[in-house]
């Protein structure tokens, strides 16, 4: 499972027009769901994530983390994060877990979330949206629950 995780004062998610889900200060990460994934990939994520420490304290130091700043959560399901960009001009997604299992990995991420008591909004699986954010810092991490990165 893979993550980009940006640190965002605002973010919302449209759907035809229309604002499905939106936060406010937090985090939004974009989450892709590999063919070998696990519960376990969704666990080690979910964790990581919320408690990742890269909100100011005092000091202006990344000292806190999402649930420390009483944060939201906005995750957004990218499948294109499994894009395979070595050979051709063409990105193969063969890394890429087919939609049942990644829906059923994704929405069990967003639970494991949601269970560490933080707000959780979400954008629309396996639907084409358009993502506004707000990036502060800015502060993008890239995770990989296999920890390739």
């Amino acid at each position: 499972m893979r993550a980009v995780v940006q640190r965002t004062d605002t973010a919302s998610v449209m759907v035809e027009e229309q604002v499905v889900s939106s936060i406010k200060k937090g985090l939004t990460v974009f989450l892709g769901v590999g063919e070998d994934d696990t519960e376990q990939d969704a666990k080690y994520l979910a964790e990581k994530i919320v408690n990742l420490r890269i909100f100011p304290d005092a000091a202006g130091k990344m000292n806190l983390s999402l649930k420390e700043i009483n944060g939201e959560l906005l995750v957004v399901s990218q499948f294109t994060l499994y894009g395979d960009c070595r050979k051709g001009r063409r990105p193969s997604f063969d890394a890429a877990a087919q939609p049942q299992a990644a829906r059923a990995l994704y929405e069990t991420f967003v639970q494991l979330c949601r269970d560490q008591e933080i707000g959780v909004s979400c954008g629309q699986f396996q639907t084409e949206m358009i993502i506004r954010l707000t990036n502060h810092g800015p502060v993008t991490m890239l995770l990989d629950s296999k920890r390739l990165f």
